[in-house]
């Protein structure tokens, strides 16, 4: 259940770590599954990391980033700051107390803990007609 006056759906753009480790991949289920849940939508790291225009201009004009990373080496973190936009909340799943290590298998527990993670710090009322459009060529 989400908090009340929590960020949900298009209000809010969830920009994960998918890193080559258990806790960069925790970081992008949890943004898949959050943004299947109606809270938040994923949104493309590597068209900002490639400092695309229009990728930049959306995450830039979002009422609300997201940023999970995996780890403190910060990846995600450091491709926000480098394209000059504003992370509205920062998680670092480490911090979690989660372990990181080269084990794939992830659990639903830990993906169940960085969600729960996310809705926690990310309880800030935005109108959903602040929403920018998705600047890639997807649905959304």
């Amino acid at each position: 259940m989400l908090p009340q006056g929590s960020l949900t759906g298009e209000n809010t753009l969830i920009l994960a770590c998918s890193g080559g480790s258990n806790v960069g991949q925790l970081s992008n289920q949890a943004a898949v599954e959050l943004t299947k849940e109606g809270f938040g939508k994923m949104f493309c790291l590597a068209g900002i990391g490639g400092r695309l225009a229009k990728f930049v201009k959306a995450a830039s004009d979002a009422p609300q980033v997201v940023v999970i990373d995996g780890c403190s080496v910060g990846c995600a973190k450091a491709i926000m700051d480098q394209a000059q936009v504003s992370v509205g909340s920062y998680l670092v799943l480490t911090d979690l107390g989660i372990e990181k290590n080269k084990n794939l298998d992830l659990t639903q527990d830990q993906i169940t803990q960085v969600k729960e993670a996310v809705r926690q710090k990310n309880a800030r009322p935005v109108p959903p007609s602040a929403m920018p459009q998705c600047a890639c060529r997807c649905s959304g």
